[in-house]
């Protein structure tokens, strides 16, 4: 992880640090300070706590989120109703395959993990770009997201390839 530190440290507006969020093992990069917030939100019919640490620079916002969830085979279903609820966040049908697609993303340690690139509109009117990355492992379900006008390959590159769970 300290190589793709190095790497990616040159610029001044992506300060990327370490980051290793309370009540998980996940390990990430982020390029700035990240806000933390916890909050309840309906996932498969009730309400869990719902984790995350998130931040701004370079006109892209960079997000980890994350939950527990009561049983481990709950975990595909929760992912699927978190991925549908965040395309249509920005305006995205999970079935317009024009306006979204699945990348490969590996998240070292996880069960499993889906990426989902997709085009959609800010609260704004916007265009905006994502990519998103979706994993478990054992009863916690996670989240990793950039959102922006335009994400660049380094960077996204740096903030994926910063997640693992050991």
């Amino acid at each position: 992880m300290l190589a793709l530190i190095g790497v990616a440290a040159c610029s001044p507006t992506f300060n990327w640090r370490e980051l290793r969020p309370e009540d998980t093992p996940l390990e990430a990069l982020m390029p700035c300070k990240p806000e933390s917030a916890t909050r309840p939100v309906p996932l498969l019919g009730a309400p869990i706590q719902l984790h995350m640490y998130s931040c701004e620079t370079g006109g892209l916002t960079f997000a980890i989120a994350w939950a527990e969830l009561a049983e481990a085979g709950q975990v595909r279903a929760a992912l699927s109703q978190w991925q549908t609820a965040s395309l249509a966040a920005i305006q995205v049908k999970p079935t317009d395959s024009e306006r979204h697609e699945n990348w490969a993303v590996k998240v070292a340690g996880a069960a499993e993990v889906q990426g989902v690139k997709a085009q959609g509109i800010d609260h704004l009117g916007q265009k905006l770009h994502s990519q998103m990355a979706y994993f478990w492992k054992d009863r916690k379900i996670y989240q990793a997201a950039i959102y922006g006008a335009k994400v660049d390959s380094t960077v996204s590159a740096t903030f994926f390839d910063g997640l693992e769970l050991p």
